[in-house]
């Protein structure tokens, strides 16, 4: 089944100083839409409004046409923030089925490239990359339609990068997906759809050009990941 994601005039305020002004766009099954902007610009302030644990001071959020009055419960919307949010007590085998009590599901992550080796360990144990690997493909095989990435490259081995795109990819004909990276080269790699967040407002962008014309990337910058 096809989703869509309308997100409509979202307007928000921290204190009297406007970070978003009337963000309207569209993600849709088969949609990966890559947010940049720099450092406070209002990204992962948007990301917190879709997921629904900020209120914006207006507009709307509508998947397939319905208003989404409590996202989180809902279940329409996942979301893998820049912070670990995983159990550091236990092992890697055990936290995965506390997310998928079912078989299937479960295979899905344990035959995922890499976790053999790190299933015995626990997540506290593990390095930084690894964990945001491991939160990563575990919010991203959840039943929701739509996944949030906050920095899913960052701080991430290079091996590891390469196979989160692939499994976007291999995901994008059931889900969409919302990127944002200061890692700016693998966005524009996968995104089918990519917007700059630019004085709280958005623009359609088609490439590194377009960033550097924009001012998100310095003179020079072009053909070196931030």
């Amino acid at each position: 089944m096809n989703h869509q994601l309308s997100i409509s005039a979202i307007t928000h305020y921290y204190g009297r100083k406007k970070i978003l002004e009337d963000i309207s766009f569209e993600c849709c099954t088969g949609d990966i839409t890559g947010l940049f902007g720099r450092n406070g610009c209002g990204k992962s302030t948007l990301l917190h409004i879709l997921f629904g644990t900020l209120k914006p001071a207006s507009g709307s959020i509508r998947i397939n046409g319905a208003h989404l009055r409590n996202n989180i419960s809902s279940k329409q919307i996942g979301y893998s923030h820049q912070k670990i949010f995983l159990p550091q007590h236990i092992t890697v085998r055990n936290v995965i089925p506390l997310y998928f009590p079912g078989g299937e599901d479960q295979n899905k992550i344990f035959y995922s490239p890499g976790i053999h080796r790190m299933e015995t360990a626990k997540v506290g144990n593990l390095s930084l990359g690894e964990q945001r690997y491991l939160q990563f493909l575990l919010v991203i095989h959840l039943h929701h339609p739509f996944v949030l990435l906050d920095e899913p490259f960052s701080m991430v081995e290079p091996v590891y990068r390469e196979i989160i795109k692939e499994k976007i990819r291999e995901l994008q004909t059931v889900k969409g997906f919302i990127i944002t990276d200061h890692y700016y080269k693998d966005v524009l790699d996968i995104a089918t759809k990519k917007l700059l967040i630019t004085s709280g407002k958005t623009i359609p962008i088609n490439g590194e050009y377009d960033l550097s014309a924009a001012g998100y990337l310095p003179a020079g910058q072009q053909g070196n990941n931030m």
